[in-house]
């Protein structure tokens, strides 16, 4: 049967305007799209904390089967991967810092950014060993919170450091030396970042200022001098911490899933550690603290999926039950882990703002000289 040039026409224009909007109800529901074609792969950095969601089994095999999705994510400190050329040269479609001030700090060094958002949340704790946070209880810098849980006064015990403390005058005996705290380097990672925004607010007694930096900076250095080694990443750090004990690293700073994490992992090996190690890891969480928030930045539009994908339930589901990462607005998942509901804090209400990004690299500035 012969078709006419109208049917034809007409025809054609069905089939273009069909095609168009399939295009475009793909494009808006990914984890449709996901189901058809070739994966897309996408390359970015992102910072150690997350290298075990992104390894993680069900997490890969989600991306690639609901949203079509593989991810080469490779690691990299969380302002280094903002900052240096090295990296951005790189050309990456993808990053993911572990702060929202880290998103303004990639568009001062020119990234130009598709999109960002915040996909879940860890608040920064400090982790110690039990007879260590029982001495800060009976010093009056620590309080009990329950289980392997304390709260701990930072200020307090920040202005004991700057004082060149020991630890037996703060309530710790059996330890070498002055009081200290060991985070990570502030100007590569962002747990030690983030930690010298919370302590420069907290000895300025609010959210410090470029008028009230200059007053504390020398304080918050003192603190930073007082570490003596800092680890370029979380992870280096969490794995010196577990592996020197009590008396190679009393008090770290970290985030909060990783301990959380590093149990879920390896259940046997955490009981083993348990029954024989001569102290028993603790998280102390900072009175007040501050949220570690973790955004994906998108640098090229093609990977806008990969904020759908990662907000999906289901993958924040996976965030909280394997790897202890609380939801976008610091709630706690819905799973009941007896784990983790007996390690971490379900509401944390006293949470500061981070100083502006501008702030911050002054201070990172007085940092480095």
């Amino acid at each position: 049967m012969a078709i006419s040039r109208r049917a034809f026409g007409i025809g054609l224009v069905a089939a273009s305007a069909a095609a168009t909007g399939g295009y475009v109800y793909l494009r808006e529901h990914p984890e449709i799209a996901g189901r058809f074609g070739e994966a897309k792969r996408l390359f970015g950095f992102a910072g150690g904390e997350k290298e075990g969601f992104l390894a993680n089994a069900r997490v890969k095999n989600t991306l690639e089967r609901r949203f079509g999705l593989v991810l080469d994510g490779r690691r990299a400190g969380s302002v280094e991967m903002v900052r240096e050329r090295a990296l951005l040269d790189q050309k990456p479609q993808f990053l993911w810092p572990s702060s929202s001030v880290l998103v303004e700090v990639a568009r001062s060094s020119g990234v130009k950014i598709s999109r960002d958002q915040v996909i879940f949340n860890s608040p920064i704790v400090l982790y110690s060993w039990d007879r260590i946070a029982d001495g800060l209880v009976k010093g009056g810098i620590a309080q009990p919170a329950g289980g392997p849980r304390y709260t701990v006064d930072l200020s307090k015990l920040l202005k004991a450091i700057i004082a060149g403390e020991n630890w037996s005058a703060i309530g710790v005996a059996d330890l070498f030396g002055r009081a200290r705290v060991v985070c990570t380097d502030p100007n590569k990672s962002n747990s030690g970042f983030m930690f010298a925004g919370l302590a420069a607010s907290l000895l300025s007694g609010d959210v410090v200022m470029p008028e009230t930096l200059s007053r504390i900076d020398g304080d918050v250095a003192t603190v930073f001098r007082r570490m003596g080694f800092k680890p370029p990443s979380s992870g280096k750090l969490f794995d010196d911490y577990v592996a020197g004990g009590a008396g190679a690293q009393p008090l770290i700073v970290g985030y909060e899933n990783q301990l959380v994490e590093w149990v879920l992992q390896d259940a046997e090996r955490w009981k083993r550690l348990e029954a024989n190690a001569p102290a028993k890891p603790v998280v102390l969480y900072p009175q007040p603290t501050v949220f570690s928030a973790h955004p994906l930045i998108s640098i090229e539009r093609q990977a806008d999926d990969l904020i759908e994908a990662l907000t999906s339930e289901s993958l924040l589901e996976m965030a909280w039950e394997d790897h202890g990462f609380r939801g976008p607005l610091g709630t706690i998942g819905k799973a009941r882990n007896a784990l983790l509901q007996s390690r971490l804090l379900e509401r944390i209400d006293a949470v500061l703002p981070m100083p502006d990004a501008p702030v911050m690299l002054a201070l990172l500035d007085r940092l480095a000289a």
